[in-house]
């Protein structure tokens, strides 16, 4: 049964991009204007692409607050907000407005991996991979319920120029 219904959304996700370099710094990347791209799948319904326009702000005490719209397909845009903070080497802990708990991440290289629960006994994982040059990322996310994955977002997360 799991097999067939983990058939039903991509695993692009577990393609690796990890590099020891660059070093990603989440703070440092949301920081300004951000831009994103990519595919939501969502599993038994049609893919629908995903835009994402944010702006970040570093506060006094180093944590970024980062404010998305969000648009998906024809839907109406929504707004989420994320606040992350560095809270040891290589760990990080935050919110997310669209999450039902903490945010914790994690910096390995290129690479940040964030967890959170979200409403309805969902859980999120997300891996952004840095890539070369530090202005843009890939970011693959994967929704499961019961450790069954039941949505799937590739996308290409972009610094926009001042």
């Amino acid at each position: 049964m799991s097999l067939a219904l983990g058939a039903c959304v991509p695993s692009g996700h577990l393609v690796q991009q990890r590099a020891t370099s660059p070093t990603f710094d989440p703070v440092a990347f949301f920081a300004g204007a951000t831009e994103g791209d990519g595919i939501l799948k969502i599993m038994m319904k049609r893919r629908q692409r995903v835009l994402v326009d944010g702006h970040g702000i570093v506060t006094p005490d180093g944590e970024i607050a980062l404010d998305q719209d969000v648009r998906r397909g024809s839907a109406p845009p929504s707004h989420r907000t994320w606040h992350l903070r560095r809270v040891g080497e290589g760990r990080y802990a935050g919110t997310l407005s669209d999450a039902a708990g903490p945010v914790t991440g994690e910096v390995t290289g290129n690479l940040l991996h964030l967890a959170f629960p979200m409403k309805g006994g969902l859980r999120a994982q997300q891996w952004l991979y840095l890539q070369p040059g530090g202005q843009v990322l890939r970011n693959r996310m994967v929704v499961t319920k019961f450790g069954l994955p039941m949505a799937s977002l590739d996308e290409t997360i972009r610094r926009k120029r001042a």
